[in-house]
């Protein structure tokens, strides 16, 4: 028995110690986000991103958008993206064996005709069925082909793809109409960097009107607006910090921009992966590097792309689980890169980040929180060391969630409200006393699941944004001009 009481006394210290290993971690990324956003930010002040793109060599870009069942938004998403800002890019929409209405309204809506096609490159995916032109619009093509997931859809998408950027996109995601502009230009400013990765945002509660976010807000749901403030801390100050260091090991799948060649070299995504945007990410940096030292995966911290957050229980754990699993399985997959100084700051210091509090971390915590609750109900820990692991669980939860805040307050603005500020700081606070343990269980339960072979993706229920003039049946046409000196 005493033994038993030693273990969970050591314990206790152990898991406080962890929490105090955190804490430094994230005030070091902090202080480099801090940095690396107040220079970015300095360096777009005076920038003018379509005089730019008129004075430099641009890179034509393929946008691909992975559809499965997309049949009651493929059409607004697609007319929004037809009116993206960039001199010359290519749609490519890959039906991935949808069962719905989703070639029928493409067909209704594009005028879509089946053209010959010769791919360019052998990248293993399912067999395409047929590929389409819009007679409406040069710039859109339609793949058609057997069910596959959306690595296997992307890769189909490379095959027939000449341009030499590829940004992949979620059906549903909302992008800015400079996006584009964004998430290219720093391949234009240096030839080293092989992906990008624009921020991500939580679109509930925004004014939607044809495919665009007119007007920022938050929703009414609690969960949603926890996911704002998780969006914000992710964005501002995990990817910036680990920009930094060249070490971002994963980029969302919702926007993000690659060199096609870097993604023909390695053979595409990775087939049945459960994390596909972060598998790719690792590969990117494993294989590249070998032949560039100075090949870099970067970061855009303004706000380019906004998407649906869960707001129910369900489809929220299922989003975490499936998460956590696909972190475990990249990790896994290249474990050859921990510790590896080949691979500079990546392989010493964020692999084993990932791997004790990505991978490890809901274990540790969700252990940590029980044998504390233990210990305090047999009055085996002292109330000074009580205090103090309160203090390191919970009160830099509370710091960090409202920096990421008063960051975006300071930076990008988005939130211009006084109420709506109010609302972000108070949920910063709030979501330390339950909702992040809920998701530290999760991702606990994720772990276990990927332990005992269940690693399936799981399913995600939307229920759509709030939408305006959905009756309008044609949407408003932009045109963005460039001087034809741009070659």
């Amino acid at each position: 028995m005493n033994t038993i009481i030693e273990i969970i006394y050591y314990y206790n210290y152990l898991v406080l110690f962890y929490f105090l290993i955190i804490v430094t971690i994230y005030i070091f990324l902090n202080v480099l986000s801090f940095k690396n956003i107040a220079k970015y930010a300095k360096k777009i002040k005076y920038a003018e991103l379509r005089e730019v793109f008129r004075i430099h060599n641009y890179k034509p870009v393929t946008v691909v958008v992975p559809a499965y069942n997309e049949e009651n938004g493929i059409v607004e998403s697609i007319r929004s993206l037809l009116q993206l800002e960039y001199p010359d890019y290519q749609l490519i929409v890959v039906n991935d064996g949808s069962t719905d209405g989703t070639m029928q309204k493409l067909f209704e809506n594009f005028q879509i005709r089946q053209m010959s096609f010769s791919p360019y490159y052998e990248i293993d995916c399912k067999p395409i069925k047929a590929v389409y032109l819009s007679s409406s619009h040069p710039n859109l093509v339609i793949i058609d082909k057997e069910n596959g997931g959306k690595a296997d859809s992307i890769n189909a998408a490379l095959n027939i793809s000449k341009n030499p950027l590829i940004t992949v996109i979620d059906a549903d995601s909302i992008l800015e109409r400079d996006c584009l502009l964004k998430i290219a230009r720093p391949f234009m400013e240096n030839e080293n960097i092989i992906a990008v990765g624009g921020t991500v945002r939580i679109a509930n509660g925004c004014k939607v009107n044809q495919g665009y976010v007119e007007e920022v807000g938050l929703s009414k749901s609690w969960l949603a607006r926890f996911q704002v403030v998780e969006y914000l801390r992710a964005f501002l100050f995990g990817r910036n910090g680990f920009d930094v260091l060249n070490g971002i090991l994963i980029i969302s799948g919702a926007f993000s921009c690659f060199k096609r060649e870097a993604l023909i070299e390695i053979g595409g995504y990775l087939g049945g992966s459960i994390g596909e945007d972060m598998e790719i990410v690792v590969r990117l940096h494993k294989e590249m590097r070998k032949k560039n030292k100075k090949a870099k995966i970067t970061f855009i911290p303004d706000p380019v792309c906004w998407t649906e957050g869960p707001e129910t229980f369900k489809s929220l754990a299922s989003q975490r689980i499936r998460w956590q699993k696909g972190t475990i399985e990249s990790i896994r997959l290249h474990k050859d890169m921990l510790f590896n100084p080949k691979y500079g700051w990546l392989g010493m210091l964020v692999f084993p980040y990932y791997l004790l509090f990505e991978v490890m971390g809901p274990f540790i915590e969700i252990t940590g929180y029980l044998v504390f609750i233990i210990s305090l109900f047999l009055g085996i820990v002292p109330l000074n060391f009580a205090i103090a692991f309160i203090t390191a669980a919970f009160l830099y939860g509370i710091v960090l969630s409202t920096l990421s805040v008063c960051l975006e307050e300071l930076s990008f603005k988005k939130y211009t409200k006084v109420s709506e500020l109010l609302i972000l700081i108070s949920t910063a606070f709030l979501e330390n006393f339950g909702y992040r343990q809920l998701t530290a269980y999760w991702r606990f339960k994720g772990f276990l699941e990927y332990l005992g072979g269940r690693r399936s993706w799981g399913k995600m229920e939307k229920k759509g944004f709030d939408k305006k003039n959905e009756d309008e049946k044609e949407l408003p046409q932009f045109e963005v001009k460039f001087e034809d000196e741009v070659v």
